[in-house]
């Protein structure tokens, strides 16, 4: 069974026995299409929705749709996800990012990412001088840019947040 979530506000368990979707127990009929645009036609109580997907995160588990206009962020946790939480191992608390701090005091020359961008294992983040040294920060894992906290040509002390990551 399948727990989804839309918009972090409505929580619903969905399954499909031998073809049969329920939703919350309760049996769900509806009949979905793809078609050659790549929208989904949805009929669900006589009534007609137009689908699209409109952004995938496979990582999270996490996917936008827009259904007849409006945009819904859906998260889907599915068995091992619900039996990791309830083992007290979340995946998405265990992949918390920690912010970019300032190893030693020095001066910003350059930021090398932008707020939104996504970064993998070793981009390089920023340019410190320190001891008349320049030393590029790289990304520890996976994560998104989320703020950057300092200025270019700028001081910054040692443990100074930098760049906040989400």
């Amino acid at each position: 069974m399948l727990e989804i979530t839309v918009n972090e506000r409505k929580t619903f368990s969905v399954a499909n026995e031998d073809g049969q979707w329920t939703i919350n127990n309760t049996p769900a009929l509806w009949d979905a299409q793809v078609q050659p645009n790549g929208l989904i036609s949805i009929l669900h109580n006589n009534k007609s929705y137009t689908a699209m997907i409109e952004q995938v995160d496979t990582k999270k588990k996490e996917l936008s749709v827009r259904v007849n206009g409006q945009v819904y962020k859906i998260a889907v946790r599915e068995p091992i996800d619900q039996l990791l939480t309830s083992m007290g191992m979340d995946l998405k608390a265990m992949q918390k990012v920690e912010p970019v701090k300032a190893p030693m005091p020095g001066m910003i020359l350059r930021v090398l990412v932008t707020p939104g961008q996504q970064i993998n294992k070793g981009d390089g983040l920023l340019v410190l001088e320190a001891m008349k040294m320049e030393n590029v920060l790289k990304a520890s894992g996976p994560a998104t840019v989320k703020a950057i906290k300092v200025d270019e040509r700028t001081a910054v002390e040692k443990g100074a947040i930098l760049i906040e990551l989400e």
